[in-house]
């Protein structure tokens, strides 16, 4: 496997021995054979663990066919979804993308605004969204296995009537993507009726696993990222990760098997610390990837995330003094995509005449290691995750081995990492509360 992504596990060893996490290989070996063997709890779900690698050159061309007529045929691209229907998407393109990517001319950004609907249930923002949209050529992407998920739509009504007033009927039907369940469901049955381009999201796969599929890999590829890169990234870890248990070189393993022995040790929250902005919407998405997975039966770490440096200044004296209750896994790219240096000044008003000459990535760098050493030795234990730079290869690898290691650690903590129970009380109480049939009428 072409090495873009280290883990570091230097700043634990003083809360977690080496002898604990061989201990632990036993049972790493027999539940990787159930990951592999599908024997395990959940494993009608299993279908993103050898997707990369299955994946075909003639799945990728289709998907980058239609990316390609978006780009060209729209200014405005709307992906419609929640939660693992957005998440994934938007954190490649964050990733990868130019920081202000809308902000710049469609000469310079070369693509469409990518813009997300569906993930809130707001007034204010479907209605700023549709104003935005007013006088541009818009292209929507509803993703969804039902179709019927309050959130996404509710947006896509709205949005569906506003492109058939927008450009007729017909224009619009070209104009409208659909992601969703190869065999059932309203949305399906919708896409069928009205003669809408469909994407599948696999029946085994779930949603907060789904990034490597259509699910993401569409709005990625409007993006304008490579998505053969990153699925190649991708298939690299699958096969690492398939052919090694071993803790000392499977480094998805080793991840999950630390953050469970720090977990039974009484460190109950994990805080995944961006030290890049382009890695901010990753550690949302690692955020419902973790929670969604291992939340359950009274047990799971609780996934926190923050954007360092910045948040340094808000949470940074928590960490450092509050609740030992914590530890932190920093996410970091080891270069940027471009360098800049820090300029002498004469004055050297703001005394930072002795970084003259560095580059901000050098600071940063050093702010990560002043960082890490400072928790450690305020009581909490960190471990850091290195992407060599913001290719998507590099992407791709990320994702399947958060995946990988989030399957691993819930079947350490005995839960099923691929269902989510818990959810539904909400929307159970909500469709009550709304009178909506077949659910009754509450307070």
């Amino acid at each position: 496997m072409t090495e873009t992504l280290k883990l570091h596990t230097e700043n634990i060893k003083s809360f977690v021995t080496e002898e604990e996490i061989a201990h632990l290989q036993p049972e790493v070996d027999r539940l990787h054979q159930d990951l592999e063997s599908g024997q395990g709890k959940g494993a009608e779900f299993l279908g993103w663990l050898h997707l990369p690698s299955q994946t075909t050159p003639d799945q990728l061309k289709e998907i980058q066919q239609s990316a390609k007529w978006i780009r060209e045929n729209c200014d405005a691209f709307v992906s419609i979804g929640i939660g693992g229907s957005y998440l994934g998407a938007k954190a490649a393109i964050d990733f990868g993308s130019h920081a202000f990517s809308n902000q710049l001319p469609p000469s310079a950004r070369g693509g469409p605004e990518i813009l997300f609907a569906g993930q809130n249930i707001s007034s204010d923002y479907l209605h700023n969204l549709l104003d935005v949209l007013e006088d541009k050529k818009v292209c929507l992407n509803v993703i969804s296995k039902s179709g019927t998920t309050t959130e996404p739509a509710i947006a896509f009504r709205l949005l569906k009537q506003f492109m058939e007033k927008k450009y007729g009927p017909d224009e619009a039907r070209k104009r409208i993507f659909v992601t969703t369940d190869p065999e059932k469901g309203a949305l399906k049955q919708l896409a069928e009726e009205e003669g809408y381009r469909r994407f599948i999201i696999p029946g085994d796969v779930g949603g907060r696993y789904s990034v490597l599929t259509p699910v993401g890999l569409l709005p990625i590829a409007v993006g304008g990222l490579d998505i053969g890169e990153m699925v190649a990234g991708a298939v690299d870890c699958e096969k690492h990760t398939s052919q090694h248990s071993a803790l000392d070189q499977n480094s998805a393993y080793r991840y999950a098997a630390i953050r469970n022995l720090l977990y039974q040790k009484g460190k109950t929250i994990e805080l995944m610390a961006a030290f890049h902005p382009a890695l901010q919407t990753v550690v949302e998405w690692w955020r419902q990837l973790a929670g969604e997975s291992e939340g359950k039966g009274g047990q799971g770490i609780f996934p926190a995330t923050a954007e360092y440096t910045v948040d340094l200044h808000s949470l940074g004296q928590w960490v450092q003094e509050g609740n030992r209750i914590i530890f932190e896994t920093f996410l970091r790219v080891a270069a940027s995509d471009h360098s800049m240096k820090i300029s002498e000044s004469p004055e050297d008003r703001d005394g930072l005449n002795y970084l003259a000459g560095r580059s901000l990535d050098e600071v940063n760098e050093k702010a990560w290691q002043g960082t890490a050493q400072a928790h450690l030795e305020g009581g909490v234990p960190n471990m850091t995750l290195t992407l060599q730079d913001r290719s998507p290869y590099a992407l791709g690898q990320l994702f399947y081995f958060f995946q990988r290691a989030v399957a691993l650690s819930g079947y350490l903590m005995g839960v099923n990492p691929f269902d989510q129970p818990g959810v539904e009380f909400y929307k159970n109480n909500m469709f009550r509360l709304l009178n909506k049939p077949g659910f009754g009428k509450g307070k």
